[in-house]
């Protein structure tokens, strides 16, 4: 289970960083580069705001999943973390010689 959700932070992380990559800080962004065929299709507002939100998604859903992968995450007992648990293997002791 551990796997599964490595597995989904790490493809949060790609989309997340290829979101913030395609954005402009200037605003230009994917709108500015697509030229006019973004106007026809969603306009230049709804496309940076479309980039905006999926920024803002992804990272709840990286932070969600890191917060929830520490649920499945197998914990040790307080002793054994300690070190003081015993090993359950039983102890030779070597024959005395008369």
């Amino acid at each position: 289970m551990t796997f599964l959700f490595v597995l989904l932070i790490i493809v949060a992380c790609v989309f997340l960083g290829l979101i913030i990559l395609v954005q402009n800080p200037k605003g230009g962004g994917l709108a500015g580069n697509v030229g006019g065929f973004s106007n026809q299709l969603m306009g230049v507002k709804q496309t940076t705001d479309v980039l905006e939100k999926g920024t803002w998604v992804l990272a709840v859903v990286v932070g969600l999943l890191c917060l929830f992968s520490t649920l499945f995450v197998p914990h040790a007992s307080s002793a054994n973390q300690r070190g003081l648990e015993k090993t359950s293997a039983p102890t030779q002791q070597a024959p005395t010689k008369p």
